[in-house]
């Protein structure tokens, strides 16, 4: 079986269609699948809208909640309810394709992967992104080549698969609610030996400007708690 978790914020005005979308795609290659819709303590309609959804469509399960924790808590809930032997998550603005878990299921199978991710810097990655996107990925790359050793190149882009197992178990020790909890997954992950793969991503940014939602205050935090992320792992050694 394959969940897809829908972390979302304040997406009422399209979060049903596109609920509706990742549906479509995923019955285009498999009948057994469940979206999990995350609704994380917006402040607009995005929680009356994935409730019209789950009514609407039985494979659409509501498991919002009314106070903000951030887009890892959404995350890291939705994994945690989830029932597939694979669990992914993707942005419910679908700057990234739907059409895309298709391709990632099927290499998850062939290369026996534990996680499959997306990533901008993939040779065969077609992308309209802002410039200074760029450059912020690259150097965050950087940083975390260095602090975690991780075998990938792109740790933010919001398409990835996992076992179910596994995010099932290290979904509960997450101690980052922000951008940065992409990180911690993926090096609690990296500490269980699971063997992960990249993917190619095709991005069709949709946010008006370069960082979007994202603010300075978030670049901030996510680069404050990246190292807390390293602290905790590699120092106090407080996750298992």
């Amino acid at each position: 079986m394959l969940s897809i978790v829908v972390p979302a914020y304040n997406e009422g005005e399209h979060i049903y269609d596109n609920l509706m979308i990742i549906d479509k795609a995923l019955n285009a290659f498999t009948s057994d699948y469940e979206i999990i819709a995350v609704n994380d303590g917006s402040k607009d309609n995005t929680g009356s809208e994935i409730k019209r959804a789950a009514s609407d469509n039985p494979r659409i399960k509501d498991f919002g909640y009314e106070a903000n924790r951030g887009k890892g808590g959404a995350v890291a809930w939705g994994a945690i309810n989830s029932r597939g032997d694979i669990v992914g998550f993707i942005d419910a603005d679908l700057d990234l394709s739907p059409s895309l878990i298709s391709n990632y299921y099927t290499e998850m199978s062939i290369e026996n992967a534990d996680i499959v991710i997306g990533s901008k810097m993939h040779k065969d990655s077609r992308l309209e992104y802002p410039f200074a996107r760029k450059i912020f990925s690259f150097c965050y790359f950087i940083m975390l080549k260095v602090l975690f050793g991780l075998k990938c190149h792109d740790t933010q882009t919001g398409l990835k698969l996992y076992r179910g197992s596994l995010i099932r178990e290290i979904a509960p020790l997450r101690r980052i609610d922000g951008y940065a909890f992409d990180i911690e997954l993926l090096a609690l992950a990296s500490r269980k030996k699971a063997k992960l793969t990249e993917m190619p991503v095709e991005l069709n940014y949709t946010r008006g400007q370069s960082f979007g939602r994202i603010k300075f205050k978030d670049v901030w935090k996510m680069f404050t708690d990246t190292w807390k992320i390293w602290w905790n792992l590699r120092v106090r050694k407080t996750y298992f």
